[in-house]
């Protein structure tokens, strides 16, 4: 329990908004400084603080009127940018599709970007249509390959066993030809015979002996556009070719004439270039990066060193992608003045490095997560095979923070649940746990484009949240909204606040003995990332209250040291330590570079000695002489492992890492033994915490952070509301400060290091508040929705409009308003009054005595009415928005068609035809118990 201390100002602190953090245009920008006017107020809304939307043009059958009110409908709604992404479209408007990159494409395209910056709004646009990068510009010799082996066996005298051809039902047709043919003999002895296979696949070859020989044959995989936008049908792109990736920018070059769009960056899809591993240079690219000839050692894949030969081939690759791909893509994208956004994952290339190499790197949350948040619904079809995992996300924002980099995004909520059954109370934990591992310019997945004619549901994409604006919690999107903008202002502001810098061992992973290729994708994270000790350390870490952030190999050669403090060239972080968790493979490069910063006065902790060295070539000499560089470290032992002063810096080894933290009085945040998760951003002297509770439990106490300062603030991002917080300090100086949040909600704590001087108090809630029950004579009305309005009713006591008798009640999607009087027999400007709503099946907007106070769009559905209320007879009023589902459970009971679209049509969460016609009904509307709590 705590005791408010003093009044509560009026509304006059909301007046004006001040801070200028939350970049228009520009991915990165100097850092805020605190002033008088950020203590106690909300930074500047922005197009960039605002959430996103991926745009389905949906067979971009767009046109002026629908996009000068579909625009205008997204801008009220409080939406700052959109990702336009062109797929396949709607049947029966197959008159009014604009085939992709046509002259009245690109018309439609330069119209929507004057009107949306008319309107204050950004856009973004994907490199070509549906997924991955394609289409008719890819011509098979520039389309994605796989190679294809096979053996054969040679003797002196019977020559070859059979042609030298590959096998029809592997290639299906595909552009196809026999790339290298390698000849291996025992003893050791290869030759490259290439040039002596003929057209039909004999040999123009004699040698004496017996022979294996091993084919490598270049194929196309064969792979389209998956969902292509009309104009947009063909072959996906070669991402390991230079020459390739640039004839498909070229077609850019040509296609806008000069005349670029004035978007602000170009879009790339997660990887999903299915079996593409190889391309027409690729062993001499090999050769010049990894220092031999891979031809000459194909018989040894699948050997007891083969796991070597893979990882040489995967780092190759990676390269490959990289340099070819996302380097070059990026370098074009900034010669024409734009920005590019990257989802690296699902790629066969290193993570950390490919998102490091673009302006927005962007990850993904597919599926749903299990929260104990009391009330929550988690439907057994909406779990995954594996829940979104948040350390996935780091990988992202890891790679901004150490390349400075302003903006992290994130596709958000690919199939968090059955269709037109996700509700805002499913979607905010799901976002704040995105929020949590960095992520501060969510995009949702996403808002089709829909004209303004055609019939509910819409036009609607069939992996999608189905945002449009047929959508029935549409009117309250509004209020989801801005809790996004004013997190996402919080998080953009400042520079990320991160101790400790984690090494991630990409080597291991690419020792993998089995297969050849290998993706790390978002749906495969149970086998390339949960096994491995990098994860198991990363999670341990953040569980017990440290921030970290992952780097690469390369990533550490762009840090410098600072005393004992490790920043990026550009000084957007600083980072006190380097762990390397247990590490199997490492390259001496590597090592050599951890000591250096060390020897700088850097401080790094080993869990244990890396054990060797990766790849094939001379490994023996360079294991050798990693072992040596390790053997010149004098560690000694401390309590929890061994400790070596090194040049001006430390090097530790400690399989307690805690310990080892200790040891160098680097603090966790204890917050995490309460429950409560957090980022944190530095602002000039002062930070800001974003906590968050997750749990099942109420979280009231005082709250220690490991920080200094003289006041804090808190700001509630729920409902904006800010107040100047109950501070105490510890024994060390650092501040604890008082906070009360229920399952469900977050609050952001700004410590400053002057006194928060006009700023209100913050009104705590007591423990046993008065309570006044609202639970009985209600009006209700509906406002607007469908397939019919219901007959309005008085109730005497609350309930759920689908508890009603009538099936008009039961097929209802939209809007209703639950209106009641309820006394106050004394008002005291000094209490805290709360308006809490019980059960809302799914969101409200509430007024109270004609004002509007807002929106409750997710549990625990309360709102501070304390500038509402008045002694003696109020009113409140309660619009419910409820979910589209039991709209579309009519449709599909009476056979009405609406999902009639070209390619993949609408299919449901497991990717069978979507029918919700045995659906039960979903309740909706307003159950209560509501209850007015005074804390006085």
């Amino acid at each position: 329990m705590f005791v408010r201390i003093g009044n509560y100002a009026s509304a006059w602190l909301m007046l004006f908004l001040f801070l200028f953090l939350g970049s228009m245009t520009a991915c990165k920008k100097d850092s805020a400084q605190p002033t008088d006017q950020t203590i106690g107020h909300w930074p500047e809304a922005t197009a960039a603080t605002k959430p996103w939307a991926r745009w389905w043009w949906m067979g971009s059958a767009v046109d002026e009127d629908n996009l000068n009110y579909l625009l205008g409908e997204y801008k009220k709604a409080g939406i700052g940018g959109l990702e336009i992404a062109p797929i396949y479209g709607a049947k029966g408007f197959e008159n009014k599709f604009l085939d992709y990159l046509s002259p009245q494409w690109i018309e439609m395209l330069h119209y929507t970007i004057k009107k949306a910056d008319g309107l204050g709004l950004e856009i973004d646009l994907t490199q070509g249509t549906g997924w991955p990068f394609g289409g008719k510009m890819v011509s098979p010799e520039m389309a994605a390959k796989k190679m294809l082996v096979q053996e054969y066996s040679y003797s002196s005298g019977n020559g070859v066993d059979r042609p030298v051809l590959i096998d029809e039902e592997k290639v299906k047709g595909n552009l196809h030809y026999l790339h290298t043919l390698m000849a291996f003999q025992d003893g050791g002895e290869v030759q490259n015979i290439t040039k002596y296979v003929r057209e039909d696949g004999s040999l123009a070859w004699d040698e004496k002996g017996d022979w294996k020989l091993i084919a490598i044959f270049e194929s196309q995989t064969g792979q389209k556009v998956k969902r292509a936008a009309p104009g947009g049908e063909g072959y996906t792109l070669d991402h390991f070719s230079e020459k390739a990736v640039r004839q498909y920018l070229s077609h850019f070059d040509t296609a806008f004439s000069g005349k670029f769009p004035g978007i602000r960056a170009f879009y790339n899809d997660s990887f999903e270039v299915y079996g593409a591993d190889f391309t027409e240079d690729f062993f001499n690219f090999f050769e010049s990066r990894r220092g031999y000839d891979l031809r000459n050692h194909l018989d040894q894949l699948n050997t007891e060193d083969g796991y070597r030969l893979k990882s040489d081939y995967r780092e190759t690759i990676s390269d490959m992608l990289l340099e070819n791909f996302t380097g070059q893509w990026s370098s074009w994208a900034k010669g024409h003045g734009k920005q590019t956004k990257n989802q690296a994952h699902g790629s066969p290339g290193n993570l950390l490095d490919l998102y490091a190499a673009v302006s927005i790197p962007e990850g993904e949350t597919f599926g749903s997560s299990y929260f104990p948040i009391p009330g929550i619904r988690r439907d057994s079809s909406d779990i995954r095979n594996v829940d979104p995992d948040p350390i996935m996300l780091k990988f992202a924002s890891s790679a901004a923070h150490l390349k400075g980099n302003n903006l992290v995004s994130t596709e958000t909520f690919t199939w968090l649940g059955e269709h037109f059954k996700s509700s805002f109370s499913q979607a905010k934990p799901e976002l704040e746990q995105a929020f949590l591992a960095g992520v501060n310019h969510m995009f949702y997945h996403g808002i089709t484009y829909s004209p303004e004619e055609v019939d509910f549901p819409g036009w609607l994409f069939y992996a999608s949240l189905n945002l449009n604006t047929h959508n029935s919690l549409w009117p309250h999107l509004k209020g989801f909204n801005g809790y996004v903008q004013r997190v996402q202002s919080i998080l953009q502001a400042g520079k990320p606040d991160n101790e400790l810098l984690v090494y991630w061992p990409v080597y291991d992973v690419w020792a993998d003995p089995e297969g050849l290729g290998k993706t790390l994708t978002v749906h495969g994270i149970d086998e390339w990332l949960h096994p491995t000790p990098f994860y198991k350390t990363s999670k341990s870490l953040m569980e017990v209250g440290y921030s970290v952030d992952f780097i690469s190999d390369a990533l550490l050669k762009t840090l410098q040291v600072a005393g004992n403090s490790l920043t990026g060239s550009n000084g957007e972080f600083k980072s006190s330590a380097i762990i390397v968790p247990k590490t199997k493979f490492m390259p001496l490069a590597t090592l050599k570079q951890l000591f250096a910063l060390a020897e700088q006065g850097a401080q790094v902790v080993f869990q244990e000695k890396p054990l060797d060295v990766p790849g094939f070539y001379k490994y023996a000499s360079r294991r050798q002489t990693l072992d040596s560089h390790w053997q010149q470290i004098n560690f000694k032992p401390f309590d929890g492992g061994k400790v070596a002063s090194h040049g001006k810096g430390t090097v530790l080894m400690s399989e307690e890492l805690s310990s080892a933290l200790a040891f160098l009085k680097i603090n966790r945040e204890k917050l995490t033994d309460l429950g409560l998760k957090f980022v944190r951003r530095k602002l000039g002297e002062g930070k800001y915490y974003y906590l968050v509770n997750h749990t099942a439990k109420k979280i009231e106490d005082y709250v220690s952070l490991q920080t200094k300062g003289k006041a804090a603030v808190l700001m509630s991002p729920e409902q904006g509301t800010i107040g100047s917080a109950n501070v105490k300090k510890n024994d060390e100086g650092k501040v604890e400060v008082a906070i009360s949040l229920a399952p469900g909600q977050s609050i952001i704590v700004h410590v400053v290091d002057k006194e928060a001087e006009n700023v209100p108090l913050w009104k705590y809630e007591i423990t046993a508040p008065k309570m006044i029950d609202m639970n009985s004579n209600w009006a209700l009305t509906f406002k607007s929705g469908g397939p019919v309005l219901p007959q309005n009713l008085e109730l005497a006591s609350l309930k759920p409009w689908t508890a009603l008798d009538g099936e008009t009640y039961s097929d209802f999607s939209g809007q209703a308003i639950y209106e009641s009087d309820f006394m106050l027999d004394k008002f005291d400007r000094n209490a805290k009054y709360i308006l809490s709503l019980g059960k809302v099946m799914e969101s409200a907007k509430v007024w109270v005595n004609g004002k509007e106070v807002g929106y409750a769009f997710s549990i625990p559905f309360r709102l501070d009415v304390s500038e509402f209320v008045k002694e003696g007879e109020n009113n409140v009023k309660v619009e419910v928005a409820n979910l589209m589902a039991n709209h579309v459970r009519y449709l599909d009971r009476n056979e009405v068609i609406w999902r009639n679209y070209h390619e993949i049509n609408f299919v449901n969460i497991d990717y069978k035809p979507f029918d919700a016609s045995g659906w039960d009904v979903m309740p909706s509307g307003l159950m209560g118990p509501v209850q007015m709590e005074i804390h006085d």
